[in-house]
């Protein structure tokens, strides 16, 4: 079992992130945010500012760093601040002060004040569900069997129909690592250290900004301190940093509070969703209907499709019908965050279908076998591998499921409930580049831009590529988070080992290739012979041998290089691609306090093959945290005036150590070639899919009390 090639650097504290490189002559910026939710700046006073101790500058939107609406290759336009005077969320980057330190930076930019013409502004999502707007790139879609004319006749033919609302709260990323850069500009090229999900993506997007050639811009994230949707856009402080840094000719530092990550940044979007199911007598599915809505912020930039990715896909239904709508909020912007749509979207869904299960009288994992899907319904392409029925079946045996009683059971004081839910995460991929170099001293580097935040990517690419190249993996090194390497995507979407790896499988041909090649031409060792390529050496037929390293001192050749390049293609046309699992949680509920506490959890994964399993297990089980997370712990509250109540760690809650007592991952492992050469599925943010609701499903086990929103606490437990 591998260990993370960069474990050692990250738990000794050698590894550098962002906010760690130093450059003489670096001066620090500290952001200044809004107070109101929904307005204009008037005016901003910056003389007290101006002349405190240390400061370089004070940029406002008056007085502006100069700044484009970058183009981004994957997102489109961004907002990028100080353009203009415009606030629609409490706590939006509306000034940036630089000064010698952080210290004379943070206490300058007190100094600054701000007068609003301050206007109305909406900041709750019940309030706005009257007037919400068809969500912008979502349409509905509508799947009736033969002979049914609505959806609501199909409901009307069905024996048992259930029907009830789900709401999920705001949350945000809140990484270890805040959003932060360093910025330097040498000879018109710029520099920028800052955690982020692709450095190429990054490079592209502060060229665009700033008005230069791509060339002149290199973006470096070899650690990530944490991302998962939080870090795929350029944040406020790389682009403040860079401005600044050519302004004032010297490396400029800019890095959030933990205060400020809560609201400069982007999180996950709150939801309201309304589902039915009709069912036979017997469980099989007759119609699904589930209609979302989720908060955006007032540029109207993401959406949270909660319908989309889930009811669409998950269940074999004869009749379906979903829906999306956005509420535009003044709040912060919202974006992808750890399985954006499936996470609030399994809560709803699989709370639903337990709800169901216990109208039926039918065990829940079995009436998920009856529905199980063979392709998304109204969809002609199968499922290319579904192992989804041996996920549950090995859950159910290690969890002691058959002990499941459906009213619970009691422990002294403490009732317990167990609870299971279906998880699944779209397969996908992103075109990838990569590049091999094999040199003299009978090693290989293997380079890319991509990033690996906390996800083991970099140990990913060394074991595929020493595979690849049939040499051992120490004699690997792999390269991550460079933009001047091929360019490798962005690390989302859990996408990354299918994406370079293939790349990896590829580049390893064409280097091969280029070795063989090498090898016999005129003057080689092996000039004019037909050769071959065998565990790190060139073989001629007369049995003579040559490793790849002795075969390019004998050419007088350092090293020899090739890329590859994969991305999604023919396949799309022939199957649907998914990742799935099974969530087992037990859960304790004490009979008069009503406090909820985790007991067990177990999940199950069929996502291909595992590279390297010690790396797989940690992502899974990170995501199962998060997901007991956003059940019992995770929200941000919203004050009418756009306030966050609890925008910092004192109030907003994240488990701890003690909250998760045991916990247990599971892999199936069947290589699905047909998504991509490597075999491998996504499986970083499955882990939290269908957690919330299988931690729901556990608590009305043990309780009768039905919770349909997340989190559940105390007040929704009490009992007269």
């Amino acid at each position: 079992m591998t260990s993370r090639l960069d474990g050692p650097l990250k738990v000794t504290g050698q590894a550098k992130y962002g906010a760690d490189h130093n450059f003489p002559g670096t001066a620090y910026g500290y952001l200044v945010l809004s107070t109101i939710a929904h307005g204009e700046i008037e005016s901003m006073d910056v003389a007290a500012a101006e002349s405190a101790p240390g400061v370089l500058g004070v940029y406002t939107p008056f007085e502006p760093l100069e700044l484009n609406r970058p183009q981004s290759p994957l997102f489109g336009e961004s907002w990028v601040p100080l353009q203009d005077r415009e606030v629609t969320y409490y706590g939006q980057p509306i000034g940036f002060v630089v000064a010698e330190t952080f210290e004379r930076a943070r206490d300058a930019a007190m100094l600054v004040g701000v007068t609003y013409r301050e206007r109305p502004a909406s900041t709750s999502l019940e309030e706005g569900l009257a007037t919400a707007e068809d969500a912008p790139g979502t349409e509905d879609v509508e799947v009736l069997a033969e002979g049914v004319e609505s959806i609501e006749d199909a409901f009307a033919a069905s024996s048992v129909v259930v029907e009830a609302t789900y709401r999920t709260a705001t949350q945000n990323h809140a990484a270890m690592e805040p959003h932060s850069a360093v910025a330097v500009w040498e000879d018109g090229t710029l520099t920028v250290y800052s955690g982020n999900q692709g450095s190429d993506l990054q490079a592209a997007e502060l060229a665009s900004a700033l008005g230069v050639d791509i060339t002149s811009v290199r973006a470096l994230n070899p650690f990530v301190g944490g991302a998962f949707g939080g870090k795929g856009r350029t944040s406020a402080p790389a682009y403040l940093a860079a401005a600044a840094a050519r302004v004032l000719g010297r490396p400029v530092k800019a890095a959030l509070t933990r205060e400020q990550v809560f609201t400069a940044t982007a999180g996950r979007a709150a939801t309201v969703q309304k589902i039915a199911l009709g069912a036979a007598e017997d469980g099989t599915l007759i119609a699904l209907r589930h209609d979302s809505w989720c908060s955006t912020a007032a540029d109207r930039s993401f959406v949270e499709p909660t319908s989309h990715g889930t009811s669409r896909e998950w269940y074999a239904t004869q009749n379906l019908a979903v829906s999306q709508k956005i509420v535009p909020l003044h709040i912060p912007p919202t974006t992808f965050m750890r399985a954006p749509g499936e996470a609030p979207g399994s809560f709803a869904l699989e709370s639903a279908i337990d709800e169901l299960a216990v109208e039926l009288g039918v065990d829940p994992i079995e009436l998920r076998r009856r529905n199980s899907s063979i392709a998304p319904p109204g969809k002609d392409l199968q499922w290319s591998s579904k192992h989804l029925d041996e996920c549950f079946q090995i859950g159910a045996e290690r969890f002691g499921w058959a002990q499941r009683s459906p009213r619970g059971r009691e422990d002294g004081d403490w009732l317990v409930g167990m609870g299971v839910a279906t998880a699944m995460f779209p397969a996908l991929r992103f075109p990838a580049t990569v590049e091999i170099t094999l040199r003299a001293n009978e090693t290989a580097v293997i380079s890319t831009s991509g990033a690996d935040p906390g996800t083991g990517l970099l140990t990913v690419l060394a074991l595929v590529g020493a595979e690849s190249l049939a040499v051992p993996v120490e004699r690997i090194t792999p390269r991550l988070g460079d933009s001047a390497f091929p360019p490798g995507g962005m690390s989302g979407g859990s996408t990354a080992t299918a994406s370079a790896g293939s790349a990896v499988m590829v580049a390893a041909t064409e280097v091969i290739d280029a070795l063989l090649a090498l090898a016999s031409a005129p003057g080689a060792p092996f000039e004019g012979a037909e050769v071959s390529y065998e565990d790190g050496r060139v073989l001629a037929e007369d049995g003579r041998a040559l490793s790849f390293g002795e075969l390019l001192r004998a050419v007088n050749r350092e090293s020899l290089s090739a890329t590859g390049s994969s991305a999604p293609g023919e396949e799309l046309t022939k199957h649907s691609f998914s990742s799935f699992g099974a969530q087992f949680c037990e859960v304790r509920v004490h009979k008069w306090t009503r406090e909820t506490r985790l007991s067990r959890m177990l999940g199950v994964f069929d996502c291909g093959r595992i590279i390297n399993e010690k790396a797989a297990r940690s992502q899974a089980l990170g995501g199962m945290i998060w997901g007991v997370s956003a059940a019992l712990h995770e929200a941000l509250e919203i004050e009418g005036s756009g306030r966050l109540a609890n925008g910092d760690f004192a109030g907003y809650l994240v488990p701890v150590n003690a909250d998760i007592p045991e916990a247990e991952v599971e892999f199936v492992q069947y290589p699905d070639t047909l998504h991509n050469a490597v075999g491998s599925k996504g499986l970083g943010e499955i882990g939290t899919v269908g957690v919330a609701a299988a931690v729901a499903n556990a608590v009305y086990n043990a309780t009768g009390i039905r919770v349909r929103h997340i989190p559940i606490t105390i007040e929704d437990l009490l009992v007269e």
